[in-house]
């Protein structure tokens, strides 16, 4: 088995490798392959440059229970992937599926288009002539020239190496005259059902807080911060006997980190692991749910910002967390027989992840940076007060945003920060806000961390969108790369009738009009 890891640096070398390009493409994510696919079909030389060592991000790391909302919202190269993946199963097309499945269709993609992707490449500098980015500058010393580039990564590290404006966290709901951006504390799901003590030495609040909680309640709500929405592992398990893994114990396994679980089921609550979806071949797509669950709330608030070296100690800080979570539940003798034993029925499952042990490679990066230009998505067009009349794709999941921090409310223990509204039907995505202002870069446009609020984001984050952008982003720089033109100065509606003619859905459906998305609402018990 392979150490888990999130920053794998290349060595420094003394003659380091110079790449040409048409088009670089930063980041080997879902996003990121649909746009290298799209370009390379229409005949550009592709630079596809990853910073981990695998292909596909969570789509092919366990996000295997697609979040969609509305299918009618999504065609082109995004619905192909999933008619695709189908196809491996005997079926027209399969929104739910294993990794290796995902993987091994990115693979066939990239095989068949003659796509070498830059494995373990950690962006240092980017170098620009004026309003243009000429080059990026590898930590090993490997640079790679283009005349354009795509941001699909989950961070934005490339927009803001190059000087493009974004910001991180959640915006006050003044910002964009919002009501359910910033600070929240009024939504019950994922929260305590129960009272549980916050302190190590129960009723004591002179002996401190227990592992995990915050000493900052401060805040009102819709109050703006530089929190974001907790991160997890999607974690594949099984029961079938003949490839379950046993939950290991991780190396700085710490039962104390888990001690408001404890309390929490001794107060009669067991649900940790209740969102743990139904895959083929009996294997699951385990997601966080409840109070207190996989979500690591609150340790990764440092990511979008963090170096490449920093972001490693935040990664093995969730692999810790998480992995000896399932340890916990599956062994600590302070935990009911019947909770042990449900959990002990599931392990990893043995033939995913050969490389480390059955664990996903990739952590879920919810959000990190996000562009801010002139027209910024809000939850406005989630709720179709405002259209964008230059849609280039749809988002059709509800607002979904997890917790940002545990606290004290009142003595007892609470989760702020989860959001989840539905009720409304596809709204498009202005190209506008996937471009950079022209003055701050003419040649790059985003396909991930695009010109969005915190809650609309939290729409717009989900995969089968990210491959949508990542076609859409292709074919404006295909334009960009035909008329020799700022990405900014194309013809956005000969954009829109293209990515129509290929099978984009560009204009939200015509649908009756329906109440909330709740995916959360009817969870399957391990």
């Amino acid at each position: 088995m392979n150490a888990l890891s999130y920053y794998k640096p290349l060595p420094k070398s003394d003659t380091p490798n110079h790449y040409e390009a048409d088009v670089c493409v930063f980041t080997a994510n879902a996003s990121g392959i649909i746009a290298a696919l799209k370009l390379r079909r229409a005949g550009y030389k592709v630079a596809l440059i990853e910073p981990g060592t695998e292909i596909g991000g969570l789509t092919a790391s366990g996000l295997g229970a697609t979040d969609f909302g509305r299918k009618e919202a999504f065609g082109g190269m995004a619905r192909q992937f999933y008619r695709d993946v189908g196809a491996h199963y005997g079926r027209e097309e399969s929104w739910t599926f294993e990794p290796h499945v995902a993987e091994a269709v990115f693979q066939r993609y990239l095989d068949e288009a003659d796509i070498s992707v830059h494995f373990r490449q950690h962006l240092a500098e980017v170098r620009k002539e004026r309003n243009e980015i000429r080059e990026l500058i590898m930590e090993n010393g490997d640079r790679f020239r283009a005349r354009y580039f795509i941001d699909a990564s989950y961070e934005g590290d490339l927009l803001a190496k190059a000087g493009v404006s974004y910001t991180v966290g959640r915006e006050s709901n003044e910002v964009y005259g919002e009501t359910f951006n910033g600070m929240q504390f009024g939504h019950p799901n994922h929260n305590f059902r129960r009272f549980v003590d916050p302190y190590k030495i129960e009723g004591d609040p002179t002996s401190g807080l227990c592992h995990g909680i915050s000493e900052d309640n401060s805040g009102r709500e819709g109050d703006g911060d530089h929190r974001i929405q907790a991160y997890n592992f999607r974690l594949c398990l099984t029961d079938r006997d003949d490839i379950r893994l046993p939950f290991p114990c991780p190396p700085d396994y710490d039962p104390e980190r888990y001690e408001i679980l404890r309390r929490y089921i001794r107060a009669g609550v067991w649900d940790a692991l209740w969102l743990n979806k139904e895959m083929p071949n009996r294997k699951s797509d385990t997601n966080n749910f409840g109070a207190f669950s996989t979500d690591h709330i609150g340790a990764n608030h440092a990511w979008p910002e963090a170096s490449y070296a920093e972001r490693e100690a935040i990664f093995q800080d969730h692999v810790n967390y998480q992995m000896g979570l399932l340890y916990f539940l599956a062994n600590d003798p302070g935990i009911p027989a019947f909770v042990r034993e449900e959990v002990n029925r599931w392990g990893l499952a043995g033939d995913e992840f050969r490389k480390t042990g059955g664990w996903p490679h990739a952590l879920y990066i919810r959000e990190g940076r996000r562009m801010v230009t002139d027209y910024v998505m809000t939850e406005h067009h989630a709720f179709g007060r405002f259209v964008a009349e230059d849609a280039i794709g749809l988002a059709a999941y509800q607002m979904d945003s997890h917790n940002c921090r545990r606290i004290v409310l009142g003595g007892r223990v609470y989760n702020e920060g989860n959001v989840e509204l539905g009720g409304f039907n596809p709204f498009g995505i202005s190209y506008r806000s996937i471009c950079p202002r022209e003055r701050e870069c003419a040649n790059l446009v985003v396909s991930w961390c695009v010109a969005a609020s915190h809650i609309a984001f939290g729409s717009i984050r989900m995969e089968p969108v990210g491959m949508v952008l990542g076609e859409s982003a292709a074919e404006a720089v295909i334009m960009a790369m035909e008329n020799q033109s700022p990405v900014q100065r194309i013809n956005v509606q000969e954009l829109r009738q293209r990515l129509a003619k290929a099978g984009q859905v560009v204009d939200p459906p015509f649908l009756p009009a329906y109440r909330g998305i709740r995916p959360f609402a009817t969870p399957a018990a391990p």
